[in-house]
């Protein structure tokens, strides 16, 4: 959400004892708010995810009177998580008094255990507070994506109410309508389907959030078809990642590489990326398994897309580079605000690019004509982005690049073979976005 949060007034609630969280977060890299009830700083209750990767429940007044750590960290950048809350501090016994649960299952290791007292009131339940999504009030943003957030208030619900097992990957998924019989007073639901209302309640309480900060980005990456996003887990140097780990900027006068959170071993996949000014860009892909993991991520990172073996990058320049050379010719140069797109066959192993729709050296992937040969990658090819003292955004398949919708084709952009991706041009016949729902189509 970046700086942009969801906010809306207490009203008189259900209870001031039992509530429960549940939301699903992919993305954030750095301390971000889920869901905040505050009142000043010393009136304050929340659930976050901070720096180290912890996930924290906290009450302050002052001073915490109930406040769990996770000693297990949740850093995955990939993955899409779902926190349940618990809280009812009616029980007798403490450890029954807040229970958090992640994807379905119970965590009971914390390094810090601080329980509430009974019957103790939490902020989540005082008439005048704040309730803020994505935020503490005008700072600790989440900086990722969020989907499906239920506030039930006056009940304890189970994460079987809002998740499942799939029969047939064993992931945990979404139950995209939970059987919640009263979500109470403040109860709420968040779908996020609404891109113009994203404050909007489903939970039939009418309890609408109000958007400050900016426009939410409403995006085709859920938890039952997860997108490719830049990996923050890459080493950053002096790099900043944004917009939910789309947008990739550096202010240093020297080559910076990044991968993404998925990669490519079959099928056909297609991708945009957009140059968004600066010195020089590159778009491509990368074996990182060749030659060692450690070794070739470290080494990228301080250099372009091309450079080593077993990658190669079209460059603002023209330049199309592989190993270290300039290796093909033909390539138009590209400039600020200009879309390229790539297809990438790995079945038969064809490397193409497009600037603005026309596709290089006359090549067409939708008949395996021209492009580039790859070489067979000793385990997978990941997309790579490249920047050098300059700013560029990807377009995965979620239908924006950054807060910017795709408004191609009357506004509705263009599928992939997968049919659940929004992208500028038209992909190539056969070829899908890089997500769950591309891998398995």
């Amino acid at each position: 959400m970046a700086s942009t949060k969801l906010s809306r007034t207490i009203g008189t609630p259900t209870s001031g004892t039992k509530f429960t969280v549940s939301a699903w977060v992919k993305g954030s890299m750095a301390e971000g708010r889920i869901l905040t009830s505050i009142n000043g700083n010393s009136s304050q209750t929340w659930v976050e995810l901070q720096n180290s990767g912890a996930f924290r429940i906290a009450n302050y007044v002052g001073s915490y009177n109930m406040q769990l750590i996770t000693t297990r960290l949740f850093k995955d950048p990939s993955a899409w998580y779902h926190f349940v809350v618990a809280f009812d501090t009616t029980q007798s016994t403490d450890t029954n008094r807040v229970k958090l649960y992640v994807n379905g299952v119970q965590e009971t290791s914390f390094t810090t255990t601080t329980y509430p007292s009974v019957n103790l009131v939490l902020k989540y339940g005082v008439s005048g507070q704040t309730f803020n999504v994505g935020a503490k009030d005008t700072d600790t943003y989440w900086n990722g994506l969020m989907s499906h957030v239920h506030f039930v208030d006056g009940a304890v619900y189970t994460p079987s109410t809002f998740g499942e097992t799939d029969s047939t990957s064993g992931i945990w998924k979404p139950k995209t309508s939970p059987s919640i019989s009263e979500y109470g007073l403040n109860g709420f639901f968040l779908k996020f389907e609404n891109a113009s209302a994203m404050g909007t309640d489903s939970s039939g309480k009418s309890n609408t959030f109000a958007v400050g900060g900016g426009t939410p980005t409403q995006t085709k990456d859920t938890p039952d078809n997860n997108f490719t996003t830049i990996n923050p887990l890459f080493p950053l140097f002096t790099t900043t990642l944004s917009l939910g780990n789309t947008k990739f900027v550096t202010a240093g006068a020297s080559w910076r590489s990044i991968g993404a959170t998925l990669g490519m071993t079959t099928g056909k996949y297609y991708m945009e990326f957009k140059d968004l000014g600066g010195t020089n860009t590159g778009f491509g892909i990368s074996d990182f398994t060749a030659g060692g993991v450690i070794d070739k991520i470290n080494r990228l990172a301080s250099t372009y897309a091309g450079n080593n073996a077993n990658s190669y990058g079209y460059h603002k320049t023209g330049e199309f580079f592989y190993n270290g050379s300039y290796t093909a010719t033909g390539y138009d140069t590209y400039t600020t605000n200009n879309i390229i797109g790539m297809a990438v066959d790995m079945d038969n192993l064809k490397l193409y690019f497009h600037k603005n729709g026309t596709y290089q050296n006359s090549a067409n992937p939708s008949a395996g004509s021209g492009g580039y040969t790859i070489a067979t990658p000793v385990n997978t090819y990941i997309p790579t982005m490249s920047v050098n003292a300059s700013t560029a955004i990807v377009n995965f398949g979620n239908g924006y690049f950054g807060t910017t919708a795709v408004t191609t084709n009357s506004g509705a952009g263009y599928a992939g073979t997968d049919g659940a991706s929004i992208f500028n041009y038209q992909p190539p016949t056969g070829y899908s976005a890089l997500s769950t729902k591309g891998l398995n189509t």
